[in-house]
């Protein structure tokens, strides 16, 4: 850098067209944030302008430290052979910022010594797609919302009209502009990558912090995957409100924070290259076109067909389904005609004296293709065969000539540019295309062993120059790197030069970029789980390679983005199918496996065949490696499944083996866990004191503590489960007052652990216990609570049976239509899910309203299937009151069935009996004793009644035990 004295006799310019600074013929290059630093300045003379103004100007979307000011500053300073102390540019006002006192004349672009940039690409023949955007930006304007795919080949000028379009609205009307991009992974990117994006530069831009707070009031499980605009100790608190989070619930956030952002003000939400997107990017795509409720919403999506239908993407198949049902609309852009490209070189070569037929041998030549026009026309400018004299343009060469300088195809005529670079520009791009569509001068640093100012200087005399590249600010690194972030013009660029690169060359750059931004990442590595497993996937690192997998699949499972998790771990395992046999490779697999089972139980239910499959590999694999810690993960994932299958048999012998295992382990954990699966597969057996022995065992190993970093950490609160079905089982024992206060309990563990899914499953569990107690409007109640807690959550199991409890109560409180209605809508939604087990309980309360509300050949319909769904889940908690029912409608029929009846009523006796089950025995007697009383047998009856009735200590607020010493008093009065 020149010194002060040198800068004293050499006049020194501002060269803003280019970026520069001018020592009188000498150009110098100044890093671009750096070079934004000395306009900034500039454009402020005289004022104070202090660090945080120049913070928030020049990063806007970056939190950064004092520390990249002061090297900038630094780095300034050094370029104007400016002295802190003595300052003839840029004073230092102590501990509040900076002042530009010097005078820094302007060069004149003529004057610049330079060849002129290229200009940014002119809009031509888009007219009717452009006044479509605007059409779509008026209806959307109404509160109509409207998605719009933009769709074409590569070179045909999406991004540009996107441009023209989003320039033009922005200076007509207040408006919300979000941009978000997709990225080419090599497979699954980062869950939501494109929306973050986009939601995190709004929130960032002007009036950001309003977007902030809306975030956090509507959406938290968003804004926690934005940790940078977070404040200080809040992510803990975002965590525990996020728990229990799926899809369902983030889509709808997502959906209603746009219905607010767009009640203020319009949005235009754009996502780019979406045949790169990840599936959580489409299938949010795809909630946002299905709703309803009003929204000023205009989503544009851009993305090339053939790349899609390539790669096997579901995008056009989302597209087609949203476009059957009118929810979407699609801008298909041609290739452009000869008019338009005689329009192009109008509009670029101004004032130009030309052969008429030079537009139809461009349009020949490049057959409408947009980027290829661009390409040729300023290689002919280039080359110096179309200059610009006395401010006219003109031809130095003939037409035959200009048209055997065209190559046969874009890909050649780019390889032509490249071989005019010189080879450190050729590097620096070839390495660019390896670190990505965007990228970071250190990352091309790290791949070439340079320094990365040197990288810098080079990436921004490309920029400058428009060729190839473009300035995008900057990328900061949590290790404290700071360098300029640069991205191709175009997308067929990127391509080009990877296509250049030999396999090796590819994976040692893969390999190097990995490191050097794993390292530059160092705690926070995880977040770019995606990118590094791509990186040293193709870098040859596989261990690297597969750990980032896995962290990718976690990163998703925490967005509920369940696909793209099986995506990740589905390319783990085909990458450790490719490995030679290693001495740990079964351990590998058991691992990726063991984390596969919950992103299927996710994505498809408890009960979805995949989870079977990925659990019994995983059983397979834990016997090859050995005494493993992972068996008993392995056989809690088999022992559900079978239990949501309603293969109950199987189920409680794996449960056995859980317990053993847990015995033999000694871990308070998996002891808890192993005594609540089984006391729960024993209660749905009917073995009601084998089921208590368990549960009990559970309650007392259940920690408070333990289980709020479980439900922090690990998504589950097990003590919540085993108290809310030690509830049902009391219950069912003849212990009614004890089983209130034990889902008491359950519901104030889960709201104290504030765990959606726990208070779902306890609330489902009171709302249980009060149809037992025949307590309508309490159900009612629970089951209201339970339906817009699981409805907020978007949990479909629970939101199908909070349908079935309130049907039930509205039809048990005379609303028979209503509550059939919705009893079968449940029913449905439960079905839905996979889930077996609840068919047989779901069968019962159908059975039981229909029967109450006088259809009772439907309930003995129903109760017919029951017993088919008994005999074959082998489910046995409700074969008492089945039997029970069946009496009771065979009584109510027009011709009465008593004899039928009456061996229903012992046939349950029998069975509560046999279960130990006091409740249902006391309401078999009930149902017999009546039908004896009516019979003239009150002795039979009172004999029967009476000992039922005088074993319970407890309860007599129950309708059952009111109605029995009624019934008592009559049949000894």
């Amino acid at each position: 850098m020149p010194s002060e004295s040198s800068c004293s006799a050499v006049p020194v310019r501002l060269d803003l067209a280019n970026e520069r600074l001018w020592y009188g013929d000498q150009a110098r290059v100044l890093r671009p944030k750096t070079f934004a630093l000395l306009r900034y300045l500039v454009a402020h003379p005289g004022q104070l302008l202090t660090k945080a103004a120049l913070l928030e100007a020049l990063w806007p979307e970056t939190t950064v430290s004092e520390v990249v000011l002061a090297v900038c500053m630094r780095e300034l300073r050094q370029a104007l052979g400016d002295d802190a102390k003595t300052p003839r540019f840029i004073e230092t006002v102590h501990r509040r910022g900076y002042r530009f006192i010097g005078h820094l004349p302007l060069v004149h672009p003529s004057t610049a010594h330079t060849a002129a940039p290229t200009p940014p690409p002119l809009l031509v023949g888009r007219a009717r797609e452009l006044d479509a955007l605007h059409r779509g930006l008026a209806t959307a304007l109404t509160g109509v919302r409207q998605i719009l795919f933009i769709t074409g080949e590569a070179g045909l000028g999406k991004t540009t009209l996107l441009d023209a379009f989003l320039t033009t609205v922005a200076e007509q009307s207040p408006l919300w502009i979000g941009r978000g991009q997709c990225l080419d992974h090599y497979g699954a990117g980062e869950a939501y990558l494109p929306i973050l994006e986009a939601l995190e530069r709004l929130c960032r831009g002007p009036g950001g912090l309003e977007i902030v707070e809306i975030l956090r009031h509507q959406a938290p499980t968003w804004l926690m995957q934005m940790p940078g605009l977070l404040r200080p100790g809040e992510l803990e608190g975002l965590q525990r409100r996020g728990l229990g989070t799926t899809q369902e619930r983030m889509l709808r956030e997502l959906a209603e924070t746009l219905n607010v952002l767009t009640a203020a003000r319009p949005l235009v939400l754009v996502l780019e290259d979406l045949h790169w997107s990840d599936y959580a990017t489409l299938d949010a795509l795809a909630a946002l076109a299905r709703r309803r409720e009003p929204a000023r919403l205009l989503l544009l999506g851009t993305y090339r067909p053939p790349d899609a239908l390539q790669r096997g993407h579901p995008l056009q198949t989302v597209q087609h389904e949203l476009h059957l049902h009118g929810q979407c609309g699609e801008l298909a852009l041609p290739l452009l005609s000869e008019a338009a490209m005689a329009d192009y070189l109008a509009a670029r070569l101004p004032d130009a004296q030309l052969p008429t037929e030079l537009a139809h041998l461009v349009h020949q030549r490049t057959e409408g293709n947009p980027l290829f026009m661009v390409q040729v026309v300023e290689d002919w400018v280039r080359r110096g065969w179309l200059i610009q004299v006395d401010r006219h343009w003109t031809l130095r060469v003939g037409l035959a000539a200009l048209a055997v300088t065209v190559p046969d195809g874009l890909q050649q005529m780019l390889e032509q540019h490249l071989d005019r670079l010189s080879p450190m520009e050729q590097q620096v791009l070839e390495v660019g295309s390896v670190a990505g569509a965007t990228f970071s001068a250190a990352a091309v640093a790290a791949g070439l062993v340079h320094e990365v100012v040197q990288m810098e200087e080079c990436c921004a005399g490309l920029a400058r120059r428009r060729q190839w590249l473009e300035a995008c600010g900057e990328h900061s690194w949590p290790d404290g790197t700071v360098a300029g972030a640069y991205r191709f013009t175009h997308a067929l660029y990127q391509e080009v030069l990877y296509s250049r690169l030999t396999a090796a060359r590819r994976a040692q750059l893969h390999r190097r970029i990995g490191e050097r931004e794993e390292a530059g990442y160092g705690s926070q590595a995880r977040e770019r789980a995606a990118v590094l497993a791509m990186h040293f996937g193709r870098g040859r690192d596989h261990e690297r390679a597969l750990r980032y997998l896995q962290h990718a699949a976690d990163n998703a499972l925490h967005r509920s983005a369940y696909t793209d998790a099986i995506t990740h771990l589905t390319n783990a395992l085909a990458l450790l199918a490719t490995l030679p046999e290693i001495p740990d490779r079964a351990q590998r697999e058991l691992d990726v496996q063991l984390a596969l089972g919950p992103a299927f139980v996710a994505a498809k239910g408890m009960a979805a065949p995949e989870v079977e499959q990925t659990y019994a590999r995983a059983r397979t694999l834990c016997a090859q490696v050995g005494e493993t810690p992972q068996l008993f993960p392995t056989l809690l994932g088999l022992c559900l499944f079978y239990q949501s299958r309603g293969v109950l048999p199987t189920a409680r012998e794996l449960g056995a083996q859980l317990l053993r295992l847990a015995q033999r382990e000694a871990a308070p954990l998996h002891l808890l866990e192993a005594h609540g699966a089984l006391g729960n597969i024993l209660f749905f057996l009917g073995d009601y004191t084998e089921a208590w022995t368990h549960l009990e065992q559970g309650i007392a190993l259940t920690d408070p503590t333990a289980e709020r970093g479980l439900a922090l950490h690990h998504d589950r609160a097990p003590g919540v489960g085993r108290l809310a079905a030690a509830s049902l089982t009391l219950w069912c024992l003849g212990y009614p007052a004890q089983a209130v206060r034990r889902s008491q309990e359950a519901l104030a563990l889960a709201q104290a652990l504030a765990h959606p899914y726990s208070l779902a499953l306890a609330q489902y569990y009171a709302a249980y216990l009060h149809q037992r107690r025949r307590e309508a409007l309490a159900v009612q109640a629970h089951a209201e609570a339970l339906l817009t807690l699981a409805t907020a959550q978007g949990f479909p199991l629970w939101v199908g049976l909070g349908t079935c409890w309130r049907g039930w109560a509205l039809a048990m409180q005379g609303q028979s239509e209503a509550g059939l209605t919705q009893l079968r809508q449940g029913l449905a939604a439960v079905a839905a899910t996979g889930q077996a087990l609840s068919q047989p309980f779901g069968l019962i309360l159908l059975a039981e309203a229909a029967g109450h509300t006088g259809q009772v050949e439907e309930g003995l319909r129903l109760l017919a299937e029951t017993r088919t769904a008994f005999e074959a889940s082998g489910r046995g908690d409700l074969l008492a009151e089945a039997y029970r029912l069946q009496g009771e409608c065979l009584l109510r029929q027009a011709v009465p069935d008593a004899a039928h009846a009456e061996t229903c009523f012992q046939q349950a006796l029998a069975v509560a009996r046999r279960q130990q089950a006091k409740s249902w025995e006391l309401r078999a007697a009930m149902s017999l004793s009546r039908l004896w009383t009516r019979q003239g047998k009150r002795d039979e009856a009172r004999e029967l009644l009476a000992p039922i009735y005088s074993w319970f200590a407890e309860g007599f607020d129950t309708a059952d035990l009111q109605e029995a010493k009624i019934l008592l008093e009559e049949l000894t009065g």
